[in-house]
């Protein structure tokens, strides 16, 4: 018998996800834990060399800011994003996969001075010598209790889709405040550094091959369908 998957990341990823589950077969529960909000924001007055991006958040939320910016090459995370960049206006010159970390160590030996436009919750980054990297908050994401009715059909357990180090840290500590029994849920993970987030305990934690959506959902997939 399939497991209910439990999707929780915030819109419009949300139905984003939902409609690609929904073409592989994958039945989608849950609801968006987190909203994102915009906030006000200027860049330096002075000139970079790039913008370094890890998440569509970027271009969603950065409001008119960024017309200023679009003759600055973009150096972002994944394919999401470089798609978010180009809808925006922005030439991408870097694409990269597995996190913002790989991104600016692929930058190594060039001398660059990069505009980092990110939320207040942003991954530390280890910055070669010749680059310096200038953080500007452009967005925030607030997390959202999980509702009553929801936290009723964990209850009986299932798999749990998410895409983020900060929704697994908050939809742990959601589960801890309900005391819902993470035996009896296996949480499907985009990528390795939300295993320290998402904690221990559970019935079983997957971690995608690919930090993608499509390598995420297919996981899932996969995992609801064993036995219960």
């Amino acid at each position: 018998m399939s497991r209910p998957a439990f999707l929780l990341r915030p819109e419009p990823g949300w139905s984003a996800s939902a409609s690609t589950a929904r073409a592989i077969g994958l039945g989608i529960e849950g609801e968006p834990l987190a909203r994102v909000e915009p906030v006000s924001w200027e860049a330096p007055a002075r000139s970079f060399d790039g913008l370094l991006i890890g998440s569509a958040n970027v271009f969603r939320h950065g409001g008119p800011g960024l017309a200023a910016l679009r003759d600055l090459p973009v150096h972002c995370v994944g394919e999401t994003t470089a798609e978010a960049a180009r809808a925006a206006g922005f030439t991408v010159e870097t694409v990269g996969r597995g996190g913002l970390a790989p991104v600016v160590a692929s930058l190594a030996g060039r001398n660059l001075d990069l505009l980092r436009l990110c939320g207040e919750a942003r991954v530390a980054l280890d910055v070669p010598a010749g680059i310096a990297v200038t953080d500007v908050i452009v967005y925030r994401v607030t997390h959202l209790p999980i509702p009553s009715a929801l936290a009723q059909q964990m209850r009986v357990g299932g798999v749990v889709v998410l895409h983020s180090a900060e929704l697994a840290g908050h939809f742990a500590s959601e589960c801890d405040r309900l005391g819902l029994d993470r035996s009896s849920l296996e949480p499907v993970l985009i990528g390795p550094r939300l295993v320290p987030m998402i904690g221990t305990g559970w019935r079983a934690i997957h971690i995608a091959e690919r930090p993608e959506d499509a390598a995420l959902l297919a996981l899932a997939a996969q995992v609801c369908s064993k036995a219960g």
